[in-house]
């Protein structure tokens, strides 16, 4: 099977196919002329790539997580441990944009928006001091 039909068949793009095969998470076969050939085998693990860097695991994850897909032995408290880990990440990364969201929202509540030359989301921005933010309104 060519990239193109893999592409297809994995709905990720060649491109990114190539960069899978670069880094080492897949190895097609090498015909003796170098174009690639796929077998489902390769499909169905760029699959499985593409859905869990949908939910957003690094590439480390993803090159932790097939090998431990590949391992019939392994235990599935590693295959947690990893998405725990990952679920951390994303809960801290929610309540860091809960924190922007709230800074912004303070800022556009304060800024009259009118003709005036004074905007307190500018000073905001141009402000040196993290201390020097406006706080959230009661």
């Amino acid at each position: 099977m060519n990239i193109g039909d893999v592409a297809t068949r994995s709905g990720l793009p060649s491109k990114t196919i190539r960069y899978y095969e670069d880094i080492g998470l897949v190895k097609p076969l090498r015909s003796a002329n170098g174009y690639r050939t796929f077998r489902d085998s390769d499909v169905h693990k760029l699959a499985f790539l593409g859905r869990a860097r949908a939910l957003g695991f690094s590439i480390e994850d993803c090159r932790s997580l097939i090998k431990l897909y590949e391992d019939t032995g392994r235990e599935s408290a590693e295959v947690k441990h990893i998405a725990e880990e990952h679920l951390t990440r994303i809960d801290s990364k929610i309540a860091e944009l809960a924190e922007m969201r709230a800074t912004l929202a303070t800022l556009v509540h304060a800024c009259a928006g009118d003709d005036r030359p004074d905007c307190p989301i500018l000073a905001d921005l141009a402000s040196k001091q993290q201390g020097a933010r406006l706080t959230k309104p009661g």
